[in-house]
């Protein structure tokens, strides 16, 4: 439609656009899984090579996650300024060098500054492509195309355990971490053919682009309720400081930072970064075999993250997330249990925990945080709301990951999990209380229930 002379658009919706387009922006979540997942069989040779301490390891395994804390502080305007696509381009390209200075780096020092860049990378795709998957998609296929960007960080881990299992015969940590530039390399010639989301474009005044996207992305021929409806929404303006601290925006902000924190504390990033070492503690001795079983571990995560893509806009965002933390609550009981027995019985019992555990994270708590991070927040602050909770996310990362070994060595196996699953418990209290079933409802209802001072269980409410 061309909104001033108020005729409809007929032109009709390119066949699969929206889920093509949906598939190359959720390659920034391959990037992000992909580095997520590299360190861990890097770090057994890493450490060998340059002689680490136990705090040095921590600190190099955990210096990406300070580099995504600074891209996700820095970047909320600047996906607000230039746009969703624009930031998702200029993120690839950091990825790709800070991936090649860590592959050369001579020392420790290098290194650091490598994994620092690739942090920065990261922390900025995390929120940028499921904000921009949420902003195309029609409402009955959201939830369906955001949990792609999910999935492809599931297999951007499974591609670097992968990576790790073919380099680790020969030790080549260098070739490991190098080649994280060929997904970055793929998501860069991909994002060029990308259009911008028709909401950021309405939001700055661009309505006839906005307005050629959403016939493309669309099935109606007539987009008109929809562009008056973002634009009654736009209207309220460009979010400065002032709109993220208005009480209505501090609810919504307060819910998506919780659920990164219950995301991160309930101990999801310890099994990607450390499933080597913990299947070493539990009797897999070699570099090797850790390595292998670790690769199953994300096999599961790929497959679980796939069934729940139908299951998400089917059974709804709240009784995946509900059944997820339980399933987790009861794999860290279990685990703990495991290394308070010991014996032969470690091993599987550990081995089984764990797929149980990736199990479930993936098929809730996993896609449903950043799915809902996508639809919660009020248009005109949308992208600094959702970079300050991917600062949350990455922060609790930062802190679980920083912290791990000193609890190991601390407060020994069986205590270690048994405060993750603690918090496991307090997360499951968390969102069952506070988190909107959000299936199917538009991004603008959402938005109008907040003003009116809708409950936090009830911005998706249809009454």
């Amino acid at each position: 439609m061309d909104v001033r002379s108020g005729t409809p658009v007929t032109k009709p919706r390119s066949p699969g656009f929206v889920e093509l387009t949906a598939g190359i922006a959720a390659l920034a979540g391959l990037l992000f899984g992909f580095d997520t997942g590299i360190i861990s069989g890097a770090i057994l040779f890493i450490k060998n090579e340059f002689h680490l301490a136990p705090l040095t390891e921590e600190f190099l395994v955990s210096v990406a996650l300070i580099g995504a804390v600074c891209g996700c502080v820095l970047s909320g305007r600047v996906t607000d300024a230039i746009g969703r696509r624009s930031t998702i381009l200029i993120t690839a390209g950091v990825f790709s060098v800070g991936s090649i200075v860590s592959a050369i780096a001579p020392n420790v020092g290098f290194l650091i500054v490598g994994r620092l860049a690739v942090g920065l990378a990261i922390g900025v795709a995390s929120y940028a492509a499921p904000l921009y998957i949420g902003e195309i998609a029609p409402p009955n296929l959201r939830g369906g195309l955001v949990t792609l960007n999910q999935l492809a960080i599931t297999v951007g881990i499974l591609l670097s355990y992968v990576v790790d299992a073919l380099f680790a015969p020969h030790q080549s940590w260098r070739w490991m971490l190098a080649s994280g530039v060929l997904p970055a390399i793929a998501l860069e010639l991909g994002v060029v053919f990308l259009p911008e989301s028709p909401r950021w474009l309405l939001l700055h005044g661009f309505r006839e682009r906005a307005t050629e996207t959403l016939a493309r992305i669309r099935a109606a021929e007539d987009n008109r309720a929809e562009i008056n409806d973002i634009l009654e929404h736009a209207q309220t303006g460009r979010g400065k400081l002032a709109d993220l601290l208005r009480p209505l925006s501090m609810r919504v902000i307060f819910l998506g930072a919780g659920l990164a924190v219950i995301q991160q504390v309930t101990g999801i990033n310890t099994v990607i970064y450390y499933a080597p070492t913990i299947f070493q503690a539990a009797g897999f001795q070699s570099e090797q075999a850790s390595i292998t079983a670790t690769a199953g571990v994300g096999l599961v995560n790929v497959i679980m993250t796939i069934v729940s893509i139908p299951l998400v806009d089917r059974l709804g965002r709240r009784p995946l997330l509900l059944t997820s933390l339980t399933g987790m609550l009861i794999s860290l009981l279990s685990l703990a249990v495991g290394f308070a027995l010991g014996g032969p019985a470690l091993k599987w019992i550990g081995v089984l925990s764990l797929v149980v555990y990736i199990a479930s994270f993936a098929i809730g708590l996993g896609p449903v945080f950043w799915l809902l991070i996508s639809e919660i927040f009020p248009l005109n602050i949308r992208g600094q709301a959702a970079s300050i909770a991917t600062t949350a996310n990455w922060l609790s990362n930062f802190f679980v990951s920083l912290t791990f070994l000193s609890l190991l060595n601390g407060l020994g196996n069986v205590w270690t999990f048994l405060v993750y699953a603690v918090l496991s418990a307090a997360g499951l209290w968390y969102c069952f209380a506070l988190v909107p079933e959000t299936k199917g409802v538009p991004l603008e209802l959402i938005e109008r229930n907040l003003r009116s001072g809708r409950k936090l269980r009830e911005l998706a409410s249809l009454n």
